[in-house]
This record gives C-alpha cells, sequence and structure tokens, in this order.
C-alpha cells in the first residue's frame, strides 16, 4: 500500500488521502480547499490524479472540508461508488446541493458587481453537478466490515463531531490504517463520545486544536452573559455557525437558557435552509447523539426558520434585538455575509464567533481584530462588538487527543499528523513524542509513503 496526501496537510481544509492497494486506488475524503487564496486555488487546478482512474471513495464525515469536492471529482471523470455513513450520507444531501448554489450565486454576484478578475467569474461547480455526484453514494453502516477488492475491506467507526462522522479503518492482509477525519470530544453535551480504538499500523490523524487545550468551564454562562450585554445596549447577535453540527449546539444552548428564563425571551432565527435541515436530521439519528426526545423538541422549535431570500431579509429590517445564527460558520459565504453588512457597523451588536477559524477567512480576520472586512467587493466597516469562544468546539482538543492515544494497546508504525495548521501540527507532533515516545510526520502537501 501507498499513501498519498492531497490535501489537509499543514492546513485545516482540503482533506483528501489516495489510498493505493496493488493497482486499486482508494481516496479517503475529498475536500475543498479554504482560507487563503493560495489554497483556495488549488481547487481550480488539475487534480494530481485522473479522477476516472479512483477506484472508491470513503468519506469520515460531511462537512465541505471533507467532501466539497466531489462533486467535481465526479463531474471530471469519477465512475466509482462513494461510501459513507446513512447519516453522513443525510447531511450530504444538503451540504453539497447548497454548496453548489452557494458557488453559482458567488459567481452571479460577481459577475453582477464586477468584483472577480475573470470575465465572467464561473463556478467550480453548480448545484446540478452536486446531485449527480450524490447518485455515487452507498451507505455502510457503522461496525460492518465491507469488502472493497481481493483482500482489501474497511470499516466505519462512530468519532463523534458531527452526526454520521466516521473512522475509517482500511485493513489490506495484514496491514490496517485508521484514518481518524475530525475526532470529537468525550464529554459533548450533544454528540457521543467518539469510539476507543486499541490498535492499527498506521494511524492519519486530525491536529485542529494540537496546540490548544479548550475552555472547561461551562459555555451556558458565557453564552448568556454575551446575549444579555447585547439586549442591554439595544444590539443583536449575529453568529456565524456552521449549518452542521454547530448550529445544533447553539440552538440546543439556547433552548436551555430560555427555559430556565436566563435570558429575554427575544426572537431567535435559524438563517440557514441547510442548518434547518441538518436540525431535523439531528432528531433522526438519535443513536448518534446524547439528547432526549423533549431535548430534540425543544432544540428544534426555540428558533423561527427562515427559508427563502425575501424572509432572510426582513429579518435585518427588524429593529428590535434578536439573534442570528446563519452559515457559513468561518464567513466565508452564504447568507451570513449579508448579516453582517447591516450589523458589523453597529456598535449596539455583537459578532459571536463560535467555531474554529482558519487562517486566511474572514472569522479568522475578526477574531484578530481587523475593523474592515471585504463582503461582495466593498469594505464594511466593523465596529460591533466581537466575542469568540472555543468551549463549544466539537474538536478534541490536544489533551483529549492523547488521551484517545493512550487507549492504542502498542504504537503505530508511524502517525500522520494531518488537519491543522502548521504550527498547531508541529505541536502536537512534540506532544505526541513526549508522552507517547511514537514515530510521528507531520506531511507535505503530495508527500507519500510506502506502506509495509
Amino acid at each position: 500500500m501507498r499513501l498519498i496526501f492531497l490535501g489537509a496537510t499543514q492546513t485545516v481544509t482540503g482533506s483528501k488521502y489516495l489510498l493505493t492497494v496493488d493497482s486499486k486506488k482508494i481516496l479517503i475524503d475529498c475536500g475543498l480547499f479554504q482560507g487563503y487564496k493560495e489554497l483556495r486555488l488549488r481547487n481550480w487546478e488539475q487534480f494530481p490524479i485522473k479522477p476516472h482512474e479512483i477506484d472508491a471513495v470513503v468519506i469520515t464525515h460531511a462537512h465541505i472540508d471533507h467532501t466539497g469536492y466531489l462533486p467535481l471529482l465526479v463531474k471530471n471523470g469519477f465512475k466509482g461508488k462513494i461510501y459513507t455513513s446513512p447519516g453522513t450520507k443525510a447531511l450530504c444531501s444538503i451540504l453539497l446541493p447548497d454548496s453548489g448554489y452557494l458557488q453559482e450565486e458567488e459567481a452571479k454576484s460577481a459577475n453582477k458587481y464586477g468584483y472577480s478578475k475573470h470575465k465572467p467569474a464561473l463556478p467550480l461547480y453548480t448545484e446540478e453537478d452536486a446531485r449527480k455526484a450524490l447518485t455515487h453514494f452507498e451507505t455502510i453502516d457503522f461496525g460492518v466490515s465491507h469488502h472493497l477488492f481481493g483482500e482489501c475491506s474497511f470499516e466505519l467507526i462512530r468519532a463523534g463531531h458531527i452526526i454520521g462522522a466516521s473512522f475509517i479503518k482500511i485493513k489490506n492482509n495484514n496491514i490496517s490504517i485508521l484514518f481518524t477525519g475530525d475526532i470529537g470530544r468525550p464529554r459533548d453535551p450533544v454528540m457521543r463520545a467518539p469510539t476507543i480504538i486499541q490498535e492499527a499500523d498506521y494511524i492519519v490523524m486530525e491536529s485542529t486544536y494540537g496546540d490548544r487545550l479548550h475552555d472547561t468551564t461551562d459555555p451556558l454562562p458565557q453564552i448568556g452573559k454575551v446575549i444579555n450585554h447585547t439586549v442591554k445596549r439595544g444590539g443583536s447577535i449575529i453568529i456565524p455557525a456552521f449549518a452542521v453540527g454547530r448550529a445544533q449546539s447553539l440552538l440546543f444552548y439556547i433552548y436551555q437558557l430560555k427555559k430556565n428564563a436566563v435570558i429575554p425571551d427575544i426572537p431567535v432565527f435559524l438563517d440557514s435552509p441547510m442548518a434547518i435541515n441538518a436540525s431535523k436530521i439531528l432528531c433522526t439519528y438519535k443513536s448518534d447523539h446524547r439528547l432526549n426526545e423533549e431535548q430534540c423538541h425543544g432544540l428544534c422549535n426555540v428558533a423561527i426558520y427562515t427559508r427563502t431570500a425575501d424572509e432572510s431579509k426582513q429579518i435585518d429590517l427588524q429593529q428590535m434585538p434578536k439573534i442570528i445564527i446563519s452559515a457559513s460558520g468561518m464567513i466565508e459565504g452564504g447568507r451570513i455575509l449579508h448579516h453582517l453588512k447591516v450589523f458589523a457597523p453597529d456598535h449596539k451588536s455583537t459578532i459571536f464567533l463560535t467555531g474554529y477559524q482558519a487562517g486566511g477567512t474572514r472569522g479568522e480576520k475578526l477574531m484578530n481584530g481587523e475593523r474592515e472586512i471585504k463582503i461582495h467587493g466593498q469594505l464594511i466597516p466593523v465596529r460591533a462588538q466581537v466575542e469568540s469562544m472555543t468551549s463549544t468546539s466539537a474538536h478534541a482538543d490536544y489533551q483529549e487527543l492523547l488521551d484517545w492515544l493512550k487507549h492504542f494497546n502498542h504504537p503505530p508504525k508511524k502517525l500522520f499528523i494531518t488537519h491543522g495548521e502548521a504550527k498547531s501540527a508541529q505541536s502536537f507532533k512534540e506532544k505526541v513524542k513526549e508522552n507517547l515516545g511514537w514515530d510521528c510526520v507531520v506531511p507535505n502537501y503530495l508527500y507519500s509513503e510506502q506502506l509495509t
């Protein structure tokens, strides 16, 4: 077996790993690059492997940085099956068409306002391309060994993080390799803990928070404090949120705060058709999370759902304090951009960042104190208060990652540390060597290694 790293190398986006088994090629994850321009441009470059030569794709979970390149892969010639858990397929059925739609809208907007260098600006792929990719999906239940070809098989194992998220363990003859995707937190209030695994010959592991510990304080008081202080000023709370995972956690916290009368009963708008659908999927896949029937019901009913663009625009015209939860979580696209054009200049309001902000994104720039952000070709002043918190993260921090690794019966032959900014990945490598003494590599883009 040979492993080539086609993404998520010293960055948290573009997860793609090509595993060649004899003459067969398996792609593990197929994500979009996001953030810095030099990374985004890779989405437009020729794929390092001809898509028609790939025999199968296996996906860890539905987030766009792990799935968002699938429509282009299929468009450019991939004809095989895309294997996922049922929950991941359900989420991809809303995430991928939405991604195509947003790219079409971005191209349309760029052409209308003339802020693209390309004439005309074109989408990377369309909503229709995304729907065609979905026809290649085949679902595999957790804990079931699925034969691919020859002596090669794989198994999906519950990883926490979001609905359907999986570890992927591939075996060929006597060699096994584990791909973690994104690892959930052991004490997440919504999602179940990641499964403990005890052996693998090789591990490809995320390191999103490989250099940080999460704030362990209860997020409820902090969320309540931000909301109450903003309402007291007469402002609104604007929360960019990942539509899958983070939006549902935030609704759960707001439901609890309202139920206990900690915050006033102001309107809460979930302004993301994708997040609305994902919230309903959460209550369908009950074995993936910890919530009971009443909590699911409360989470799904605490907000006003706005599906259409006209409904979304009406939110911004209302003068009273309100909470707006909208995608995308790193402010790279979607309806959140329109809300920020209205509320970022408002000193009474608060922009509340509750998720990871990759380098080069608008979210990262806001978190680092920039007082102007470019949206749709315009520079928008930022006078609103900017708050951030990490205690709601759906990614394990470095101590939680180390604790998970300590359950392995013996060291892997090699641990490949991916899906983290360079500083984070290198820091986690040092922590693993210090605590476990394992052989670790932080691969570069297109790094390859023979697995024996």
